[in-house]
């Protein structure tokens, strides 16, 4: 007969199969998909409510994480001049880097040449899609961008998912009920009690995860088809060494300087990136994001303030498209930029960029902005990319999505809000974190 000592340890909880971790689903999705996508290409169009249902079920629950993680952080912190003080050296870290982006983009477009030779006439270049993109941009001004951050109502914010406006009403919030004191504390202990279930809520959604995937990806090549690449494959290939060579080059020598490894780092998030890859959307795996850099070491306050943020201003992928992609249209159409018409784009670009954050399809409304404001680039010359803009997307979305876990350790250890030893642990493979990808 078995007798169990009531006092002995629980046994450890079985290790899960490999075919039982979300992110090995996830990928095994993504390779289904484009099989799907390639080889029944009016199927694989047909699946991409799936992908659609997917991404719109993680938008239903960002507002609410982003709420309660920046309220519960800010009312714990005791300086409220630290609030400020993370807004504004994050700020600065956005603008070095997502203006060194452009700058990498329009170095690298210049070397490469990807456009040199087509030798394509721009009135030969018509697209009802590409106006659309031109009326969205004429639409996206800085004012328009600064007055869409102040919500119509308190509660707007929590049902409209915009991300920024959000983000205003929660530190506004945090703010009011860090100053009020004790009285405040119920309503945060609260905050945080509905934390817990908000975050079981985010593992429920990531379970259909792989379906959402395999639903984008088949789409993606069933309607644009794996040849429709082939005649821009130069570009694409640029793009995706220029964003390898700045995350391992550039925003490795940060974390370096910083202390720790970006390889470490992308390894720590490697099953976030997957979701990213899978579904071309960084949003997807921002509540993973947030868990994962808090767990890191990573001051909750800090990562409540910088992800977000860096969500609408730190988009090194998209700047780097920005840039490469209006040389790509200038050299394809054999339209000669002098050196000041080069720096006049760069500077159009640091502004558009920032005016059409938090926009869906912010890449291509900035990239439209940009052309239409420098003279003697040709608008229309976006039909060019038009077609394999989804193909470049997954590479913005994934360089984006590391940029912004970077930015929030190295704002961490600038605010003096960092355990480092977390952080090794992590950076060495050490920490099991527990999110909703396992």
């Amino acid at each position: 007969m078995l007798t169990i000592d009531a006092n002995s340890p629980p046994p450890p909880p079985r290790k899960p199969r490999f075919y039982e971790v979300l992110y090995v689903q996830v990928i095994f999705a993504i390779i289904v998909g484009i099989l799907l996508g390639h080889f029944f290409p009016e199927f694989g169009e047909s699946l991409k409510p799936l992908g659609d249902a997917f991404i719109k079920l993680v938008k239903m629950i960002i507002a609410p994480v982003i709420f309660l993680t920046v309220v519960t952080g800010i009312a714990g912190m005791n300086d409220m001049k630290s609030v400020g003080r993370v807004a504004g050296k994050a700020m600065l870290y956005f603008l070095t880097f997502s203006t060194l982006a452009l700058v990498v983009g329009m170095i690298i477009a210049n070397i490469i040449q990807p456009g040199a030779g087509l030798n394509i006439d721009p009135s030969t270049l018509q697209s009802a899609k590409v106006s659309e993109y031109v009326s969205k941009a004429q639409e996206s001004s800085m004012i328009a961008f600064f007055m869409n951050i102040i919500p119509t109502t308190v509660l707007s914010p929590l049902t409209e998912g915009n991300i920024l406006q959000v983000l205003f009403v929660s530190v506004l919030f945090g703010i009011s009920l860090a100053s009020v004191g004790e009285r405040g504390k119920p309503i945060t202990d609260l905050l945080q009690v509905a934390a817990a279930p908000m975050f079981k809520l985010v593992s429920i959604v990531m379970k259909v995860a792989p379906i959402g995937a395999l639903g984008a990806m088949a789409f993606t090549i069933g309607k644009y088809g794996l040849h429709s690449i082939s005649h821009l494959m130069l570009l694409i290939v640029t793009f995706y060494i220029t964003s390898i060579l700045f995350v391992l080059l550039i925003l490795g020598a940060v974390a370096r300087y910083n202390g720790f490894s970006i390889v470490g780092l992308i390894r720590y998030i490697k099953d976030e990136l997957w979701l990213v890859l899978g579904t071309s959307s960084s949003e997807a795996a921002l509540p993973n994001l947030m868990q994962k850099m808090e767990a890191a070491g990573c001051k909750k306050s800090v990562v409540g303030l910088v992800v977000p943020t860096g969500y609408s201003f730190n988009l090194d992928g998209t700047n780097i498209y920005m840039t490469m992609a209006a040389l790509f249209i200038a050299q394809a159409t054999n339209t000669d930029l002098t050196i000041g018409q080069q720096i006049t784009l760069l500077l159009v670009a640091m502004l558009s960029s920032k005016g059409a954050a938090g926009v869906t399809g912010a890449g291509f409304i900035t990239l439209a902005a940009t052309l239409s404001v420098v003279p003697g680039l040709p608008v229309e010359g976006m039909a060019l990319i038009l077609g394999i803009d989804r193909f470049m997307s997954e590479c913005r979305a994934l360089t984006n999505f590391i940029g912004n876990a970077c930015a929030t350790i190295v704002v961490a250890r600038w605010e003096n809000a960092l355990d480092k030893e977390q952080l090794g642990k992590a950076m060495r493979g050490e920490l099991v974190v527990k999110t909703e990808m396992h």
